[in-house]
Order: structure tokens, then sequence, then C-alpha cells
């Protein structure tokens, strides 16, 4: 696979760039690279015309249109439109320009808000969505489904994977974009650089969330591209949770703010529970190598160092 040409579609978001320096470190010396203003993969013709020209052999399909909460609530067609645009134009044209195998990446949120947990993937379409972010995970659904139809009809070789929540280097840390962690991060540090006595957590604390440092993310991309080739979705995940609250203190413990939390119960919780299974995935003989207090202190001191550049 190294030297084939290889697509990484996001390469400048947070799992795309984490894809990328996983095949930089394997030797891939074929990468085809483009960012949003070089390749507009909402536009049609333009990836029509992309992919005849370089007709990549394996895609990794990582461009997506996220955001947090207020994000997802607040621009619900924007969501839903960029990703089922995104997504049909990537799948369709590597299908028929001859792609030997795509990856697309979904998201934990495609499961049922009240799915048994930890989450099968089998859990998929069995109940209602969490309605915060209902379009994003519609999309991601379609998305998933239009990838089996294509193994199904036409014997494309495209897998998913669904990873839980995210974290590490290149993460967006806006307050009103970004998810949990990387704001958490954000309002800790320039709480302690205020001096301030306290700091406002979004809902009450007391839902649980999983996370996975995106570089153990990008591994997992890596490896099952070269392992699984089959219908059923991945997941990808650690396979231990943590409250809010408990992540709030560890990240205040990290970034070396000593001020109290407090919880505004006014603003949305979300999914009470968020734990993927993973044993599918375990199965196959991958596991993370990251452990939670070692990657955030190191996006903390990612985000020390790129606070110019990171978007914010």
């Amino acid at each position: 696979m190294n030297d084939s040409p290889i697509y990484v579609a996001g390469h400048n978001g947070l799992v795309g760039s984490a894809i990328v320096r996983r095949l930089r470190a394997d030797g891939a010396s074929n990468l085809l690279l483009r960012s949003s203003k070089e390749l507009d993969l909402r536009r049609q013709a333009e990836v029509e015309r992309f992919f005849a020209e370089q007709r990549p052999h394996y895609v990794f399909l990582a461009a997506a249109k996220v955001g947090g909460i207020e994000a997802n609530r607040s621009r619900p067609a924007q969501f839903i439109r960029d990703n089922l645009q995104i997504q049909t134009n990537v799948i369709d044209a590597a299908y028929r320009n001859g792609t030997r195998k795509l990856l697309f990446l979904g998201s934990s949120c495609i499961y049922p808000r009240l799915a048994p947990q930890p989450m099968p993937e089998d859990s998929l379409l069995t109940g209602p969505l969490e309605p915060t972010n209902q379009w994003y995970a519609i999309a991601k659904i379609a998305g998933l489904k239009m990838c089996q139809a294509y193994r199904r009809e036409f014997q494309f070789d495209a897998i998913s994977a669904m990873p839980t929540n995210l974290y590490g280097p290149g993460d967006n840390f806006d307050l009103l974009e970004s998810h949990v962690l990387p704001a958490l991060i954000r309002k800790c540090h320039e709480a302690k650089l205020r001096h301030a006595d306290a700091l406002e957590v979004w809902g009450s604390g007391t839902p649980r969330r999983e996370f996975l440092h995106v570089d153990d993310l990008a591994d997992a991309c890596v490896f099952l591209m070269r392992q699984y080739s089959d219908e059923p979705p991945i997941n990808v995940g650690w396979g231990e949770d943590i409250s809010i609250a408990e992540l709030a203190r560890l990240i205040a413990d990290t970034v070396g703010f000593n001020g109290e939390l407090r919880f505004d119960r006014s603003k949305p919780d979300g999914t009470p529970r968020k734990l993927l299974d993973t044993s599918r995935l375990t199965a196959l003989g991958w596991q993370p190598k990251i452990h939670l207090k070692a990657g955030l202190a190191s996006t903390y001191e990612w985000f020390r160092e790129h606070q110019g550049q990171s978007r914010r």
C-alpha cells in the first residue's frame, strides 16, 4: 500500500492530519492531499475531475463538517447538507474511477440515544437518535449505508469505522464550535491566565463519555485498511468512559487551574452515556495505546504552542 497513490480527504482536520502522520511514519510516498480551497468536496464536478485525473488506489474519507452541541443545534441544515454532499461525491467517484479500497469515517453518534452500554455495532437503527446532533448522525448513517450498498451491488471494497469522541493535536478549540474536551482545555487555560476563582462547565457534569486520542484512531484506520474487508461497521474506542465532571477536573489539573468548577444545568447534556463496544476490533488484533492523562498533557502542550494557528 505504501507505494500506491493514497487520497486522505480532510487532511488538514483533526483526523485527516493524524492519518497523514501515521501513513508517513509507515513510509507512504504517494499521498494525494488537497485543501478545501483546492478541492471543494461538496461540488460533484470538482470531485469527479480529481478522481478521474489522480485515480487513487486507496481513500481515507475523513473530511466532514463537525462540531459540538451548539454548532449542531444552530446549523442543522449545514451539518446534514455538507456531510451528505461530501460523502456521496467521494464514495461514488472512488468506485467509478477504480479505487481499490475506501475507508469511511463515521461517528459514535450514529447509535440510538438510549442504546445499550457499551454500544455494539448491531444497535444501529434500533431506537431514536440524540436530538442535539441528529442531523449529523443521519448523514453519517447514510454514508455507512452507502458503503454497504456499493459493496453489495458493485462489490466495491468500502469499509466503515465508527470512532468515539476524539481529541489531540490539531483539534478545534473554538468555544462555540468545538467538542467538550478541547473547549474545556481552552476555558481552563484562559481561566488560569485570568486567575479566576471559578469556571463554568456546560450541563450537569453527569453524562459519561469515552475519549480516544486521534493518533490511536489513525493507527486503527491504517490497520483496518490493511486487515478488514466486510460490510459491518467497526467501532473504534478506548473501552472505558468518564463523567464530564471527572473530565473537567482532570483537565483543570492538567492545565493547572485550581478554581471551582460550576455546572450550568440550563445547558444541554446530550446523550446520558456514550461508550462503544470495541470487541470486534479487539478480536481483529488492535488495541489503543495512549492513556487519557498522557493524551491530555500532550494535547494541552500542543494547544499552548499553536494558539495562534489552531482553529479558535
